[in-house]
């Protein structure tokens, strides 16, 4: 597999395996794929969150708070 980067990115990929943080490219590459994917996991997660947060609020299924210390409470309470 070949990956073609801007020059921007190709230079910034050859510093960090100059820092010594990385041994080659492809430890960056994969890394950045890793991270990537992981961030696309947590945005599907909060989507369907806000989904189910949504439906709840159209349905009426909502509690009024007053303060930070009583909405940390009542999510600790939820199931």
């Amino acid at each position: 597999m070949n990956i073609s980067l801007t020059p921007e990115l190709e230079s910034a990929v050859k510093a960090k395996v100059a820092s010594g943080l990385y041994n080659n490219a492809s430890e960056i590459i994969r890394e950045a794929l890793r991270e990537s994917l992981r961030r696309e996991s947590e945005n599907q997660w909060l989507q369907r969150e806000a989904a189910i947060g949504f439906a709840q609020l159209e349905a009426g299924q909502v509690i009024q708070v007053n303060s930070k210390k009583e909405f940390l409470a009542a999510v600790r309470k939820a199931p």
